[in-house]
């Protein structure tokens, strides 16, 4: 009994400690600017107000970062699933020469770090004439995000059953009727579990944001919201507190939609064939 409640209290201890900066922004973005500055600080905003958001969203650009973050975010993780999945099919399921060298080709460009494929990716998009727009940063993301996906689908490809394959095409499925009907079906857990996490990537990106574009309307929201509130004299707390809340909210919806799927997804991962 002791154990289980020494347990359950440091669970709780380490869940308080993780959400109290998610508490703490939330309550920022409700303070009047005058109980932002109180000293010492009120732990929760005695005038609660909305003001904060309405001005992000009235007064700034931030929907046009949003909205092309949810773009970008979306058009990766579809090109990103689309080619991890089709990749770790072929990765499992064909045997031929350099199989395994290719896997690990893949894994070596994953460990890479991403300042080191700045400069090669922003010469490649002036030459392609795609520098600063929203297409040069899908491509970009890309270039991280796939092979993480793709390692992550090998994994769950692994785990069914080959025998449920093969019994489709002996009845007279197919190639891709036996992948549509008998592997997506068994893959679907896995893809959108990793479709979440290559979305969270792409949502969260800073980097090649920040060399590949330098004009407002192509900017994400990690780029656009700190060129908006952060300068070298000052900080907007309030707009940033409001701005991060606003940031979060797809995340959750999210992982709150997807939880069961992702769950499901982890444990499908976990077994090898």
């Amino acid at each position: 009994m002791m154990r289980r409640l020494l347990f359950n209290l440091m669970v709780w201890s380490a869940v308080l400690i993780v959400a109290f900066p998610l508490f703490w922004m939330v309550v920022t973005s409700l303070k009047p600017q005058l109980e932002l500055w109180a000293r010492p600080p009120a732990f929760l905003p005695i005038e609660p107000t909305v003001e904060h958001y309405v001005t992000l969203l009235q007064d700034t650009n931030f929907l046009v970062y949003f909205r092309n973050s949810i773009f970008l975010s979306t058009a990766t993780t579809l090109v990103v699933i689309g080619v991890a999945t089709l990749g770790a099919y072929s990765l499992v399921r064909f045997t031929y020469r350099g199989r395994e060298s290719l896997a690990m080709l893949v894994l070596f460009t994953y460990l890479l770090p991403s300042v080191v494929l700045i400069l090669p990716l922003y010469l490649m998009m002036v030459k392609l004439g795609l520098a600063n727009t929203l297409f040069s940063l899908v491509l970009a993301y890309t270039t991280f995000a796939l092979p993480y996906a793709l390692w992550l689908l090998r994994s769950f490809m692994a785990g069914i059953p080959e025998d449920l394959e093969s019994a489709a095409l002996v009845d007279g499925a197919s190639r891709m009727g036996a992948f549509r009907d008998v592997i997506f079906p068994q893959l679907l857990p896995g893809i959108i579990s990793t479709a979440l996490f290559t979305f969270i990537l792409s949502w969260n990106e800073y980097l090649f944001a920040l060399v590949l574009v330098n004009s407002d309307a192509s900017r994400p929201l990690t780029t656009g919201v700190m060129n908006m509130l952060i300068s070298s004299f000052n900080i907007e707390w309030s707009l940033l507190m409001a701005a991060s809340v606003m940031m979060s909210v797809p995340l959750i919806i999210a992982f709150a939609f997807l939880q069961k799927y992702l769950t499901r997804g982890f444990g499908a991962g976990a077994v090898k064939g």
